[in-house]
């Protein structure tokens, strides 16, 4: 639901200056609470931490409906700090459950349906401006809109509540999804401090800078500076539904028994820098043509022809097809990254450390992209330096793919004691 009111670009505002200044102060305090959520959900366990960080969302939302009758940003941006600590918990939470609990010959499939029901709430939270604004003739959200996203996340943050803990889930083979170990406070520090003498995950740094850093410019130099309010909506539908489409078709590549795991992480790295240059390329085509959306000082863009609507097709297409290829290179760009992650180890509580760390180093590079567009850098721009970054990024993932091991570690350690243990049992008896 947050990824649909974002899509609309600034929150749904006609000043973008509050909403990208609010998700500024999220992602200052996501990454610091990125990199500590994963200490801090091994220490509180899964189902309180997403229930508190949920509500954060809702908090967030609702702001924007006192900013609509105020005009202060104040308390929407100090709901946007708020909402980072919320959510790096939340998504250490959801990381570890995520490439943890599955078999190592389903972890893509486990992450393609996380990816599924995550991004149907940006398919709900994209219908719901589409048809409550579908005859507004401003372009900010109404109230309504921000009420129903109120209501929905309150309701997921309850569902929260409803996880399993982590020791009492099994796997359908028997197994256990979790080792026990004892964690305190001092343990989860030095974990956490170890993270940056890691080389796997230095390896990672770029792909973590840049995993989310496009969002910023594709929500609001694209969305909504070429589109009117409910075709917003209406290619936010799209945005969300090709993820929900990639990530599932992704999964049958990265859990393909036919090939390595390294074969695998190859092709689907040459798959993601294919795409995306050529996304990139054809965004440059269309960013060549205007340099600003509606300001608000009342200038309209400077798009040809105005604002497009979905109706006006000939206009439309195009860009609406664009649109939603972001939305197909965004699902495999993360969902190959968390897959990488998940290959490392089947240790639940150093992913859920290192997906931290992932969500962590991710939101540094947003907090950069949502102040580059809030300090009004040229639009050009801002698509040269997220092409640039997609470069750097893909050479530490074509190096990582290629050393994967088709198991982990922590996997034949595993066996080796279950062995072990079977040999002792037989001298016993």
């Amino acid at each position: 639901m947050f990824n649909a009111l974002n899509g609309m670009g600034g929150g749904g505002q006609v000043d973008r200056t509050t909403g990208n200044n609010a998700n500024t102060a999220l992602y200052c305090t996501f990454v610091v609470f990125g990199i500590l959520g994963g200490a801090i959900v091994n220490l509180c366990g899964v189902r309180w931490t997403i229930f508190g960080s949920g509500l954060t969302y809702a908090l967030y939302s609702a702001s924007y409906i006192y900013l609509n009758h105020t005009g202060n940003g104040a308390f929407t941006i100090a709901a946007g700090g708020l909402l980072g600590v919320g959510a790096g918990i939340l998504w250490a939470a959801q990381g570890m459950i995520m490439v943890s609990y599955p078999r190592e010959d389903e972890k893509a499939h486990y992450i393609a349906v996380f990816w599924i029901v995550f991004n149907l709430g940006g398919v709900v939270g994209g219908i719901l401006p589409f048809a409550i604004n579908y005859h507004s003739s401003t372009d900010s959200l109404s109230d309504g809109v921000y009420v129903a996203f109120v209501i929905l996340e309150c309701l997921g943050a309850a569902m929260g509540l409803a996880l399993a803990p982590p020791a009492k889930v099994t796997r359908d083979d028997g197994s256990s999804v979790v080792l026990v170990k004892y964690t305190n406070v001092g343990k989860e520090a030095v974990e956490i401090l170890r993270l940056f003498m890691n080389p796997m995950m230095l390896a990672l740094l770029p792909m973590c800078f840049a995993s989310n850093f496009f969002y910023s410019y594709q929500y609001g130099p694209v969305n909504a500076s070429i589109f009117n309010i409910r075709t917003r909506g209406f290619n936010n539908i799209f945005y969300w539904g090709a993820q929900m489409a990639s990530a599932y078709a992704l999964s049958f590549l990265l859990d393909n028994p036919r090939m390595t795991r390294k074969t695998r992480g190859l092709i689907a790295v040459a798959i993601v820098a294919v795409f995306f240059n050529a996304i990139w390329g054809g965004t440059l085509k269309l960013q060549l043509k205007y340099t600003h959306g509606p300001l608000p000082s009342g200038e309209p863009t400077d798009y040809p022809g105005g604002l497009i609507d979905f109706l006006d097709s000939k206009r439309a297409a195009g860009p609406i097809v664009l649109y939603t290829l972001y939305g197909v290179g965004d699902a495999l760009y993360q969902n190959l990254a968390y897959w990488i992650i998940g290959s490392l180890t089947n240790d639940n509580q150093k992913l859920s450390r290192y997906a931290g760390f992932y969500k962590g180093i991710q939101s540094l590079g947003a907090t950069v992209a949502w102040q580059l567009d809030a300090k009004n850098v040229s639009y050009l721009n801002q698509l040269i330096g997220n092409w640039v970054l997609l470069g750097i990024s893909l050479f530490p993932m074509f190096y990582m793919a290629a050393t994967l091991k088709d198991h982990s570690d922590d996997t034949e350690d595993a066996k080796k004691e279950h062995l072990t243990e079977d040999d002792d049992t037989v001298k016993q008896v």
